[in-house]
């Protein structure tokens, strides 16, 4: 058994931890790729446990209750998306959600409340020479903030900078350049990371819708360096919410 505490830092909505973060800060018990599923609304600055449960599944508690569950899982995607820096500069001046709409201003990852080196600031939008595959780009310079031990970005980092992006592709409608407002909450991400950058180093984010069922809508998500080296791969399954229950009211 292992104690996380997740840090107010690290809040998707105000009063819950960012679920990319969240679910890489589990998936550090699994090795290769993983696949984690949020239970319930991970709490800030509260002792949790991480238990291993058997075949080498893993379960994250508050208390009795099961915040978030993962297993190694294969994750091989139909395709990866790439865009180049300046390609994914120029997309994230398109981004769908603009600064006085965003529904969670300090989200960790997404949110434009949060000052540089304090958050992500993860703004993905489209990529207009994408004529068929609607793909929303975003760059990302890791800050020194984020190292682990041996200098390289976290793990839960790169997970993290996967997640935003994923929802704001299932939210995104190509044909009519819009964007659906709909609530959304991250319910269940995989990931396999192939490479960790330095902080400081300039990556690219890209990520796509892959469908919807009900109120469930996923996508899937590629980090790249700037020179083309695959950092990671993700999917997503967001669910569509009330907005009380996207603010953990």
């Amino acid at each position: 058994m292992t104690e996380i505490i997740i840090d107010k830092r690290y809040c998707g909505p105000p009063n819950s931890g960012n679920g990319g973060y969240v679910c890489g800060r589990l998936a550090r018990h699994i090795p290769g790729a993983a696949e984690v599923t949020l239970r319930a609304p991970p709490p800030l600055d509260t002792s949790l446990d991480a238990i291993a449960t058997g075949d080498g599944a893993w379960e994250l508690r508050d208390g009795a209750k099961v915040v978030a569950t993962g297993r190694a899982a294969g994750l091989e995607l139909a395709r990866v998306e790439t865009a180049s820096f300046e390609e994914a500069c120029a997309a994230e001046l398109l981004t769908p959600v603009k600064p006085h709409e965003h529904p969670l201003p300090t989200c960790f990852v997404c949110g434009p409340a949060r000052a540089k080196g304090d958050g992500l600031r993860i703004f993905a939008g489209p990529l207009g020479r994408h004529s068929r595959n609607a793909v929303l780009a975003a760059s990302w310079t890791p800050d020194p903030t984020l190292a682990a031990d041996d200098g390289l970005v976290a793990d839960e980092f790169l997970w993290s900078a996967l997640d935003c992006p994923t929802g704001y592709a299932c939210n995104y409608n190509q044909e009519s350049d819009g964007f659906d407002k709909a609530p959304l909450l991250l319910g269940r991400m995989s990931a396999r990371i192939e490479a960790r950058p330095r902080p400081g180093e300039r990556c690219i984010i890209t990520a796509w819708s892959t469908g919807r069922d009900g109120r469930k809508r996923t996508a899937e998500a590629a980090a790249h360096d700037e020179g083309g080296r695959l950092l990671a791969v993700a999917r997503a399954t967001w669910i569509e919410v009330q907005r009380e229950v996207q603010l953990g009211r």
